[in-house]
């Protein structure tokens, strides 16, 4: 597959919206990084799991920008909640090697998921 990492990464988060666990699967190198707000974690069977946890929670997720440079790509996007988190924008700076995303770095305001 000879896609740009904008489009790897644009493809990305289209199967992530999509609930597609298999199709995120693809794009991940076995080794990946992850980091957010929320958590930290390496390895793909282990960014899989999660983010199967976290696609239970939300309705929709529209993606709202993208572009990239070199072997980097940000992917802005919005994603539904139900009450009382509603509507969370948020932004993933990815990198890539060999066309498979191995770090995805998340931005958001993580004060709605807590408690208090």
């Amino acid at each position: 597959m000879n896609k740009t990492n904008v489009a790897i990464a644009e493809a990305y988060y289209t199967a992530v919206g999509k609930k597609d666990i298999a199709g995120i699967e693809r794009y991940l190198h076995p080794d990946v990084q992850f980091i957010g707000p929320l958590a930290k974690m390496t390895g793909k069977e282990a960014v899989l799991e999660a983010t199967k946890k976290f696609s239970a929670f939300f309705n929709t997720l529209t993606i709202r920008a993208k572009f990239g440079s070199g072997d980097q790509a940000v992917v802005v996007y919005d994603l539904d909640f139900p009450a009382p988190i509603g509507n969370l924008s948020s932004a993933a700076l990815m990198t890539f090697q060999g066309g498979v995303v191995t770090r995805i770095e998340l931005f958001f305001d993580a004060r709605p998921f807590y408690k208090g």
